[in-house]
């Protein structure tokens, strides 16, 4: 087999081999980037439906205003992720109160 022959079929698998990667990154990739819009459309979506998000002032965990538990201190109202927290951060106020 002649010198040009062994360049030309070297090229031609080059070739075939580089497109078969690049059909299959175009496969595997799309559907991956089909799953990554959905979530961010998702994500849009939520966030545009007005949901608010509040802190909770035991842990710093953010969650939605909704899903949170609310306590009235005063004319203030507080939003805890859990009653863990809540009951916590008020056991620590009443504590601070009490040595007031």
């Amino acid at each position: 087999m002649g010198f040009l022959a062994r360049i030309l079929r070297f090229v031609f698998w080059t070739l075939v081999i580089s497109w078969g990667i690049w059909l299959l990154k175009r496969l595997l990739g799309g559907q991956a980037q089909d799953g990554q819009a959905a979530q961010e459309q998702h994500l849009d979506s939520s966030t545009a439906s007005g949901k608010r998000l509040v802190r909770d002032p035991q842990c710093g965990m953010h969650v939605a205003e909704e899903l949170a538990l609310p306590v009235r201190m005063g004319n203030e109202m507080i939003h805890f992720c859990s009653q863990e927290c809540r009951d916590q951060y008020l056991r620590n106020t009443q504590k601070l109160a009490a040595n007031a």
